[in-house]
């Protein structure tokens, strides 16, 4: 077809589209009509008939074409139809027919109209109806790219799609209906033994993972698309190193608990991240336990332009707050996070506030201006090697700052109030760990009076937070390398920033006030393995592309964290992926003075004064050095260049 004619036709079809379908329409309802005579009559129509057929006619034409019209088929596009669709073109058939055969009761005399005739009229309409929808489809999907020029497959990229579920069907649904992409499909991997051998969408399940490589070689595979979206991280892991024997590209749908509602587009495809390879489980949330607590309420969130602060205010907008508060010291963080939230989510109101958490002043003014009945506390200092160097601050802003704010909480009556502890906190070895440890058993001396609910919440790193490992390694291997690494043996438990910011929303849901919520951080993970992942996925090779150099622990550094103490007795709770510990918590009155204490060797900048303070509180509390001794990793068969 030539190109211009193909515009022009396009031109005059959305011009004249209501009118053309109006007519499709009565031709289908007619010719459904004169077929269901002919069928019954063995294609020979008795004269006595031709009359009775010219009377209903206009009739049926008018029932049905205002029944379409009601139900919404005229404006469906027919280059998309789906199963859906058909349901609501069998649902506007039934009602068209039976209105159909009512008036032909009450108007005609039944046994002027063969009872078979008006049964067949509503199938053959039904048939023709989706028939023309799906030949359309079809048509569109095979035929045009052809005939405008996409000639055949050649020009294309030739895809193997890797899962033959509803998402790896919805994959190649997509790709066919949009020329544009430039895709296709030649089949489907698969190792369920129900699918194999079977045939889907009209292609091929040409084997199981394992023949990945195989079936790239004997069908020109250019690109594989990893549509599992419950693969697990092993699962990921075990198809991405088959990709690579192949030395194909490769991209993947990401998880369930990254789409939205389920709905799966080519346009989430994308490259293979660290966080697949992890495979953290989808999490279920109890909606209305959360939305209990936070829909409707005066939220506020401190750190809220942090990476985890930021997205627990995602999270929290999802639940309808009646006002969320955006409490941070760092003004542009602020306002990105604030602008975000204004275009999600225009109905809601959304308060940035720029203020210190140190400040108790400024801390009292903003809870009696915004009056908050839920409060989550996620500002914090939390980097462990730059607390050691500044343990002042440490002491100033994660324990006296959790202090003020607590005390705000309290004083105002606050219904629940979730502060955002970490694994470090456990047997600590630094002064960051240390002091949220000491911010822990203060908001739980607090508990008990209170008539606020005091939540702690616990857990390990998180993948792609300001300043973590991954951005780092990141920059690391965009440089050339070299990737840094403490140590070879260095361990830490990791989740993603959504499911962070979930479990947190899901624990402080949950307990009557002092608890201290554990997540389920999975098993921990090596950290030389996850620079090696990084590099790989970068399309490198660790050792000899990229070298890796141990740099030895830093100061307060340890190999590996916990997320429990010893004397903490642990309880599983209704949700699968929080426990909950109870800690013994000392006299409140006893523990102010401890804290008095500290709080002057920090205003005094006394370092030996603020260990040995943070250890009376927190006896458990073992500093540590370490000396850096950079060391660069050989590879065993290749000497890595420094």
């Amino acid at each position: 077809m030539d190109t211009w004619f193909g515009g022009y036709a396009m031109n005059f079809f959305y011009k004249y589209r209501v009118q053309l379908i109006v007519l499709v329409k009565s031709l289908i309802i007619v010719s459904a009509f004169l077929l269901a005579f002919l069928v019954r009559f063995d294609l020979s129509l008795p004269p006595t008939y031709r009359t009775q057929i010219l009377l209903l006619v206009p009739p049926l034409l008018a029932i049905k074409l205002l029944v379409f019209w009601k139900i919404g088929l005229f404006k469906g596009w027919w280059r998309y139809v789906s199963m859906p669709d058909l349901m609501q073109i069998l649902a506007g058939n039934l009602l068209a027919s039976l209105l159909f055969i009512s008036y032909v009761v009450i108007v005609h005399r039944l046994g002027q109209v063969p009872r078979s005739v008006l049964i067949l009229d509503g199938v053959f309409c039904f048939l023709l109806m989706g028939g023309v929808r799906f030949a359309t489809r079809a048509f569109r999907e095979s035929f045009l790219p052809r005939m405008n020029g996409h000639n055949g497959d050649q020009q294309k990229r030739r895809v193997l799609v890797v899962g033959a579920g509803e998402a790896g069907q919805m994959i190649v649904r997509e790709v066919r209906s949009n020329p544009r992409l430039n895709m296709t499909i030649v089949g489907f991997v698969d190792d369920d033994p129900l699918k194999r051998h079977g045939v889907f969408q009209g292609l091929q399940v040409l084997g199981r993972q394992a023949d990945i490589e195989g079936v790239v070689a004997i069908h020109n595979v250019e690109e594989i698309i990893i549509a599992i979206p419950s693969a697990s991280g092993t699962q990921v892991r075990t198809i991405v190193d088959k990709c690579r024997q192949a030395r194909v590209k490769f991209k993947i749908l990401p998880g369930v608990g990254d789409l939205i509602d389920g709905r799966v587009s080519i346009q989430e495809i994308r490259n293979v991240d660290l966080e697949d390879l992890l495979g953290r489980q989808p999490i279920n949330l109890d909606q209305a336990q959360i939305c209990n607590y936070l829909q409707g309420k005066r939220v506020l969130v401190t750190g809220a332009g942090g990476s985890i602060g930021s997205e627990l205010c995602r999270q929290i907008v999802r639940f309808r707050p009646e006002k969320l508060v955006l409490f941070d010291s760092a003004e542009t963080p602020l306002f990105l996070i604030e602008q975000e939230l204004s275009i999600i989510c225009p109905d809601i109101r959304i308060v940035p506030v720029i203020g210190d958490i140190r400040n108790p002043a400024r801390v009292n003014v903003i809870f009696d201006q915004q009056a908050p009945q839920v409060v989550f506390h996620a500002a914090a200092y939390k980097h462990v090697p730059m607390m050691e160097s500044n343990p002042a601050e440490a002491i100033n802003n994660n324990i006296r700052g959790t202090c003020t704010l607590a005390d705000a909480a309290d004083k105002l009556g606050v219904e629940t109030f979730v502060m955002i502890s970490t694994d470090k906190a456990v047997r600590p070895t630094n002064v960051m760990g240390a002091s949220k440890r000491a911010a822990e058993i203060y908001v739980q001396a607090l508990a008990p009076a209170s008539k606020t609910r005091f939540v702690t919440t616990r857990f390990g790193n998180v993948l792609g937070s300001n300043g973590s490992v991954i951005p780092t390694f990141k920059e690391q291997i965009k440089n050339g390398g070299p990737v840094t690494v403490t140590h070879p043996d260095v361990t830490r438990f990791f989740m993603t920033i959504p499911e962070a910011a979930q479990l947190v929303l899901q624990a402080g849901s949950m307990g009557r006030g002092g608890e201290i919520y554990l997540f389920d951080m999975g098993a921990p993970v090596k950290i030389v393995a996850l620079a090696e992942e990084l590099i790989r996925l970068s399309g490198l090779l660790p050792y000899e592309d990229i070298a890796i150099v141990y740099t030895g622990l830093r100061p307060g550094e340890k190999l590996y964290e916990e997320l429990l103490l010893d004397d903490e007795g642990v309880v599983p709770t209704h949700h699968q992926k929080i426990c909950v510990a109870r800690s013994m918590s000392p006299d409140r009155e006893v523990l102010i003075e401890k804290l008095d204490r500290l709080f002057d060797a920090a205003k005094m900048l006394d370092v030996s004064a603020i260990r040995s303070g943070l250890q009376e509180i927190v006896p458990e509390y073992q500093p540590v050095e370490h000396k850096h001794q950079a060391k660069i990793i050989q590879h065993p068969a290749n000497v890595v260049r420094s």
